[in-house]
């Protein structure tokens, strides 16, 4: 095992992505930051970061939180306006 140092971060991220992310990692008896580190690394290399059994629960949840963004929507998001409640 290889020791690092984590650094806290404040990341902004969609929120249908970050609910779909997050109940990946309660599935998958991760942390958030373990999730995403994981997926990183494996990018990075160039190699699949899920199985096909894993593929299959983030089909499901992305239709449970409606996130219908794909890869090909990932440098073209804007924010649009907040609600003020």
């Amino acid at each position: 095992m290889k020791e690092i140092t984590r650094t806290q971060t404040g990341v902004r991220l969609e929120s249908r992505l970050l609910k779909v992310l997050k109940a990946l990692a309660t599935e998958l008896d991760l942390s958030l930051g373990d999730l995403l580190e994981g997926i990183v690394l494996h990018a990075f290399e160039g190699k699949a970061p899920f199985s096909q059994a894993t593929l299959k629960k983030i089909r499901t949840l992305r239709a449970v939180y409606g996130l219908d963004l794909t890869a090909r929507d990932s440098h073209q998001l804007r924010e649009g306006a907040r609600e003020c409640s």
